[in-house]
């Protein structure tokens, strides 16, 4: 059922099918920190994270479907206000359709990385919430 532009299948959290090629380069071209938490933690997590996942009209950095969890590592252009504003938007969105959403800065993944894994660990022990 297409409503709005999303693809809505009652199993799944809608998504819009026009920003799949649009996540298709972001997975090709993934920052220096999504690069390191991806690389250095997240491709061997206890479950199945996808890259660039679409999800509603947004495409998550990190999406965990068992856990319901959606991780984003923000870098310098979430820091202004009209950012916060949009992240926090797109936040309670997401959070709407039953995710969790956990965010990280790049300032958190580069220089507290051993944090950042024992935050996500965390998740999983408690079926991140």
């Amino acid at each position: 059922m297409k409503k709005k532009g999303l693809i809505t299948t009652g199993y799944h959290i809608p998504y819009n099918p026009d920003l799949k090629d649009r996540a298709r380069e972001l997975r090709k071209k993934m920052t220096e920190a999504e690069k390191k938490l991806w690389y250095g933690f997240l491709r061997n997590f206890p479950h199945t994270i996808l890259r660039q996942k679409p999800l509603d009209h947004f495409i998550a950095d990190f999406y965990c479907a068992k856990l319901k969890l959606v991780i984003e590592v923000d870098g310098d252009s979430h820091s202004g206000i009209d950012a916060k504003d949009y992240d926090a938007r797109r936040t309670a969105i997401l959070e709407a359709h039953g995710l969790n959403v956990i965010r990280f800065t790049n300032h958190e993944v580069f220089n507290n990385f051993d944090q950042v894994c024992e935050t996500l660990s965390a998740l999983v022990e408690e079926g991140a919430g």
